[in-house]
């Protein structure tokens, strides 16, 4: 750690002076889906990595839901973020100068594509959407992209109504992804959907996501769940920016985070919810199609 903070400091002995005299602190908002202590304890690597870079006090903040992030984005009371695409378009459609992205994860395969997926209980003899009529289904966050959004717009192409007592019995918002996986091991909802980059072996809960977050944690044993429903892939959400931050405080950070997965794998591990081939650039043009469906959902 204190070898990348001592590269980081060298690489940047000329910006750093003029980035402290002109941000006075650094917040990074992180979104929703587990537990505040183990947000915290993901992201702490990170943080630390951070403030040694830019010379100021770097602070995480760990809203209640997603509403929290995009909001402090907006507002620009918080300078960075990894957001769901969802949430990008969010904050996108509220403000498109607010932010803008600068990295994606990405998987072991190269790709920084996901997906959500419906886990049930393995016991509870639900094995696909099928069976589950009548029965009670669990999103995440209203913003969210994979624990909302797109089995939104999807499970009805599908022919699965999402109009309660239409097809599902019951249908709410358990909070967070991580809650959505208790809920369902619980037995508090038949039935409902997280996100996975759907690479590696189930029994790990995949190489990365809310199942592999949730494994690693013992929250869930793999062989207790199933999945009954895949969506079609989705573009992982980008690490964004605030745009009116001095530029030399916008190249150092990215290039912090870009160089992370090599200089400190720990790391990247737990910032990234598992194992990825880290983080690469990306440009606002990869999240369109997710904007344009989130605004029409809007109308």
């Amino acid at each position: 750690m204190k070898k990348l903070a001592a590269s980081l400091l060298l690489s940047t002995a000329l910006a750093v002076p003029a980035t402290a005299g002109e941000i006075t602190q650094f917040n990074i908002g992180l979104l929703g889906g587990e537990n505040v202590q183990d947000r915290l304890a993901s992201n702490e690597c990170f943080r630390a990595y951070v403030e040694d870079a830019l010379g100021v006090p770097v602070r995480l903040f760990t809203p209640a839901d997603y509403n929290g992030v995009i909001q402090g984005l907006i507002g620009g009371s918080l300078d960075l973020a990894w957001l769901g695409a969802s949430a990008y378009a969010a904050v996108y459609l509220n403000d498109p100068e607010a932010v803008h992205p600068i990295l994606v994860k990405t998987n072991l395969d190269g790709t920084y594509m996901y997906y959500s997926v419906a886990i049930a209980r393995e016991d509870s003899g639900i094995r696909s959407i099928e069976d589950m009529e009548g029965r009670s289904f669990a999103f995440a966050d209203a913003n969210s992209t994979s624990g909302y959004l797109i089995p939104l717009v999807e499970m009805p192409q599908e022919g699965y109504s999402m109009e309660e007592g239409e097809f599902f019995g019951r249908i709410a918002f358990s909070g967070g992804h991580e809650q959505t996986i208790i809920a369902v091991v619980n037995g508090d909802f038949d039935a409902g959907v997280v996100w996975t980059d759907g690479q590696g072996e189930w029994e790990d809960g995949h190489n990365s996501g809310a199942l592999r977050r949730a494994t690693d944690s013992g929250i869930v044993d793999m062989n207790d769940i199933v999945e009954i429903w895949r969506s079609r892939p989705i573009p992982e959400g980008p690490i964004v920016i605030r745009s009116d931050l001095p530029q030399d405080v916008q190249d150092t950070v990215t290039e912090l985070m870009a160089g992370l997965h090599e200089t400190d794998p720990d790391c990247a591990y737990g910032v990234a919810a598992g194992e990825t081939a880290g983080f690469t650039p990306i440009g606002h043009e990869a999240y369109e199609t997710i904007i344009a469906v989130r605004q029409s959902q809007m109308n």
